[in-house]
C-alpha cells in the first residue's frame, strides 16, 4: 500500500510549526481572559477569530470560572449542541442561541449579588459556622 503521508520541505514546515505555535499561544491568552472575565465565552462563540474555530465548545465553556465538564454537559444538552461539536462548525443560529443563553445565565448570577448579601437574606443558606456568625451579627 503506497504512502499518502506528504513530507514538507525545510522552509514549509517551519511555517507550519509557526503557525501551530501562533494559533496555540493566542487560544492559551484567551482562556486566560476569559478565565479572569475580561472576556466573555458569549463574545468569543459570536465573534468566533480563526484561533478558535478548531476549539470544541466543551473546551470553551469549561475555561470559564466555576465551568465544570458537569455544568457544560447539563447546558449543552439542553440545547442539543455535542461538547466535541468545533466552534467554527456552528451555524449562525446555534451561536447566537447559546450567546443569548450564556449572557442570561450570567446576569441572573449577577444580580443575585454576593454570597454574604443572600446569606443575611435567607439565613437558611448559611452553611458553616462562620457564614451564621455573619448571620447573626
Amino acid at each position: 500500500m503506497p504512502q499518502t503521508a506528504q513530507t514538507l520541505s525545510g522552509p514549509q514546515r517551519l511555517r507550519a510549526l509557526e503557525h501551530a505555535n501562533a494559533v496555540r499561544l493566542a487560544r492559551a491568552e484567551l482562556k486566560r481572559r476569559i478565565a479572569v472575565g475580561d472576556v466573555s465565552a458569549a463574545e468569543v462563540i459570536l465573534a468566533c477569530p480563526e484561533s478558535v474555530q478548531r476549539w470544541t465548545v466543551g473546551e470553551l465553556l469549561t475555561s470559564q470560572r466555576r465551568w465544570g465538564s458537569k455544568r457544560c454537559r447539563k447546558f449543552l444538552e439542553r440545547n442539543a449542541i455535542s461538547e466535541i461539536k468545533l466552534l467554527g462548525s456552528l451555524t449562525e443560529r446555534q451561536r447566537r442561541l447559546l450567546a443569548a443563553q450564556l449572557r442570561d445565565s450570567r446576569d441572573s448570577r449577577d444580580s443575585r449579588g454576593p454570597l454574604s448579601e443572600r446569606i443575611g437574606q435567607r439565613p437558611e443558606l448559611a452553611t458553616n459556622d462562620r457564614q451564621r456568625e455573619l448571620v447573626s451579627a
